[in-house]
């Protein structure tokens, strides 16, 4: 009986810190629903750290050549129970299975930094590449400053490495490290040189802004990023004059739909009302107009009555390359003629040139407002545009543990 409800903890907090990587970016997830995410992670946890090592015995049993969330549940019950040969263990795993390196990332983020620090400090002078670049997420998560060490890294002979340190970098806001970040902003890997103009638009450097509009014109897990901060960053003559040139293309209209609701602009609502009779990007459009309004779909029932079958995602054919989800999958279907109808209603109340974040102007104020009710990905949103009022500021991060980022929000 004892071994059945072990082996229940095990698989739930494993799948529950699997499906925590997807919340943090979903559009139906706000930080209410990710604080109960976050709360069934501990319940489990926590039955299997009374059950000490038994309980972490089953966990490294389930680290097969693809763990994911199998991998966060490892790394935060040995962190928690002081277990330094299970995460030996779980580091030889991800030497050979490097695809689970952001699982234990998002642990040691999700932990309090008092049972981390030890770890992640020690890891920080490593000559392992591997640990070195997860102690300087693990910073990233946390806000922490690690001094001395991070310009260091920014000279590391690893590509990894050196991508992270640059991300720790813009999220700390570390000015006095605009120097060695410019030095890689043509650099031969992709991610060393997408992170280090991220890193140096957050600081308000307008030359690296046109490194990430290529990034943010090219399909991958780098153009979201890009756009978010392309659009806070970017002086708003400049994104409109870019983004004409991408709505008339097919190929990037789904993307300039993104841009389109991170710029604010109500003077486009209509070719965003437009956009939602077309199937491929009718709940991007649908997102896009709620986000500069702040009309919820749902609630003001503005929905297609009967959804249409249509699925971007992965098919059953084997031979399809196709793997990823559709990105809008949970998202509502807007019917076209109950929001132009709606629209027509409520166009006064916006001014035309001017940008907006859930229906109010954009303000510090508003994006303190969003990242506490908005749903993740317009708290994301809000979070990029608070960068430019708090210029100083650490970045603010919506994937951190619900219960660390109501502290911050005070709430």
């Amino acid at each position: 009986m004892i071994t059945t409800i072990l082996d229940q903890h095990a698989e739930e907090a494993a799948f529950l810190a699997g499906l925590r990587s997807y919340a943090v970016g979903a559009p139906h997830y706000d930080l209410a629903h990710l604080g109960d995410l976050d709360e069934r992670i501990e319940a489990h946890l926590d039955g299997l750290r009374i059950a000490g090592l038994k309980g972490l015995h089953l966990l490294l049993e389930q680290l097969t050549p693809h763990a994911q969330g199998e991998v966060f549940a490892v790394a935060a019950l040995a962190l928690r129970l002081g277990n330094e040969s299970a995460l030996e263990t779980l580091y030889q795993h991800l030497h050979a299975n490097p695809e689970g390196e952001a699982f234990l990332v998002a642990a040691l983020g999700w932990l309090e930094w008092h049972e981390v620090s030890k770890l992640i400090e020690r890891d920080l002078s490593s000559t392992d590449a591997q640990r070195r670049r997860i102690a300087l997420a693990a910073h990233a998560l946390h806000g922490k400053d690690p001094g001395p060490a991070l310009l260091s890294a920014l000279g590391h002979g690893n590509a990894r490495v050196l991508a992270a340190a640059a991300r720790l970098a813009g999220t700390l806001r570390r000015r006095d490290l605009l120097q060695p970040l410019r030095q890689h902003r043509l650099h031969g890997d992709d991610e060393v040189r997408f992170w280090s103009n991220w890193a140096s638009a957050q600081m308000g450097d307008q030359e690296a802004l046109g490194n990430l509009r290529l990034f943010a014109e090219r399909p991958g897990d780098l153009r979201q990023p890009a756009l978010e901060v392309l659009l806070a960053w970017q002086l708003r003559e400049a994104s409109i004059a870019w983004l004409r040139g991408l709505m008339q293309s097919e190929a990037h209209r789904h993307m300039a739909i993104q841009a389109i609701g991170l710029l604010g602009d109500p003077q486009t609502i209509a070719w965003l009302i437009r956009q939602m009779h077309e199937l491929p990007t009718a709940r991007a459009a649908g997102e896009a107009f709620s986000l500069i309004t702040g009309a919820d779909l749902a609630e003001l029932d503005l929905e297609l009555s009967v959804y249409p079958d249509y699925d971007e995602g992965p098919t059953d054919d084997p031979s399809d390359a196709n793997v990823a989800l559709d990105a809008d999958i949970d998202l509502p279907w807007p019917d076209p003629q109950l929001v132009e109808q709606w629209w027509q209603g409520q166009q006064h109340s916006l001014q035309p040139g001017t940008g907006y974040l859930l229906g109010q102007p954009f303000s510090e104020r508003q994006c303190m407002a969003v990242l506490s009710s908005g749903t993740q990905r317009q708290r994301r949103a809000a979070a990029s545009l608070l960068a430019r009022y708090q210029p100083t500021s650490v970045l603010f991060a919506t994937d951190a543990p619900a219960r660390r980022q109501k502290r911050l929000l005070g709430c």
